[in-house]
């Protein structure tokens, strides 16, 4: 099991911009990562996935165009751009890995699909 490690949220204000790091513990070149948020009151939303050669990324239409996964994996760290962010992004943002071993596609929109999970780093944009 990779643990992973989340850093960078902090309180912005409206239109800010954020980048949120993930610490893998290991080797991560054969795990696709996402990130994944969860507001309070409400469940927890798949937002981001990246393949383990960072070649294929795909978004969920409410952060598409002004959030950006990437990854390091010399650094075995993922990472998630986060620009003109509004009230409504507030929330606890994980990162979770799955491990690929044959490319495999999986459904990255459920959540016991991912093996690892960090504990999650709080952003709150303000007003």
């Amino acid at each position: 099991q990779v643990q992973l490690v989340e850093s960078g949220g902090e309180l912005v204000q409206v239109g800010a911009s954020l980048r949120l790091s993930c610490a893998a513990s290991e080797r991560i070149s054969e795990h696709a990562l996402a990130w994944w948020r969860q507001a309070p009151g409400k469940a927890r939303e798949w937002l981001a996935v990246i393949n383990w050669r960072g070649s294929i990324r795909d978004y969920t239409d409410s952060v598409k165009g002004r959030f950006t996964i990437s990854r390091d994996n010399t650094k075995n760290t993922a990472f998630l751009q986060m620009d003109s962010l509004r009230p409504e992004d507030t929330a606890v943002y994980s990162c979770a890995a799955h491990r690929t071993p044959c490319g495999e596609g999986f459904d990255v929109a459920e959540a016991q699909a991912y093996e690892s999970w960090g504990r999650g780093t709080q952003v709150i944009v303000s007003s």
